[in-house]
């Protein structure tokens, strides 16, 4: 009891002082960051041409990042890198917006009405069961081995990720400011720009997040399956010519398109939640 009323007794610190404790400059940060990055690169470079050196593996096996940096360079020069990536990301651009706006508008309607979730929500994961690389070969067969089937295929990876935020997203808005809407008369217009849209932004961008990466995902799956050109198409055709150099630069590639996209959509959040802060 008496160490209780010694504690309670003691000078308890100013809320303030917490606030004006030294923070870190945004300087150091952004130096921290740029130093991470090439470091982490620089790693795994060594690291890999130690596992090239130390287990003596041919080119076909596992070539070195020289070889590999040289076939990159080679494609990029001849504008064989461009002529497949250009038809991947009309896939993943035409994918992400389909897949974006069916999942949103059906994510907003089954959050709205509970009714229509509990029918149509089964049919729905249901769908999601179904890997992509099943239900490939068959929008294919329906829609040719043109752009269209790629872009579906995109879709369809995007739809559920970004379908499950939206309608948590919508249904996070807190009870107590609805109730403050409807008092202050604002029709259903206002509310959702005012209120659900701000309210659950953060979650909606969260599902984007997921979304964008998954789509470089969809696209590769579809060309894969049935392709002229993109950089699945470009894969395969190096598996089949056993040209690994090729293959890995076609993969770089690739993380490198997801990556970007990544950064856009922390940007995009960035700017959209600057109220937040």
């Amino acid at each position: 009891m008496h160490e209780m009323i010694k504690v309670l007794d003691a000078p308890q610190a100013h809320p303030a002082a917490f606030l004006s404790q030294p923070r870190q400059p945004r300087w150091q940060k952004i130096g921290l960051e740029v130093v991470a990055l090439p470091l982490g690169i620089i790693l795994l470079l060594v690291l890999w041409m130690m596992v090239v050196v130390v287990g003596n593996y041919p080119t076909f096996i596992l070539p070195d990042p020289a070889s590999v940096f040289n076939k990159l360079s080679e494609i990029v020069a001849n504008g064989l890198l461009w002529h497949h990536s250009q038809a991947t990301l009309a896939a993943i651009i035409g994918g992400l917006t389909l897949g974006l706006t069916t999942a949103t508008l059906l994510g907003y309607l089954l959050a709205k009405s509970p009714l229509l979730e509990r029918l149509a929500g089964p049919y729905i994961v249901a769908s999601q069961s179904i890997p992509a690389v099943a239900i490939a070969p068959l929008l294919v067969i329906w829609f040719g081995s043109g752009k269209l089937s790629k872009v579906l295929i995109c879709a369809l990876v995007v739809f559920f990720p970004v379908l499950v935020n939206t309608i948590v997203g919508i249904r996070s808005v807190d009870a107590g400011l609805k109730t403050l809407m409807r008092s202050l008369r604002a029709n259903r217009w206002q509310t959702f720009v005012m209120l659900e849209v701000p309210a659950a932004m953060p979650v909606l961008l969260g599902g984007l997040k997921i979304g964008v990466t998954l789509s470089v995902i969809g696209a590769v799956v579809g060309e894969f399956v049935g392709a002229d050109r993109g950089l699945g198409f470009l894969i395969n055709q190096a598996k089949g010519l056993f040209d690994t150099p090729l293959m890995f630069a076609a993969l770089i590639t690739l993380a490198s398109i997801s990556l970007c996209l990544y950064l856009l959509v922390t940007k995009l959040e960035h700017w959209l939640l600057a109220w937040r802060r």
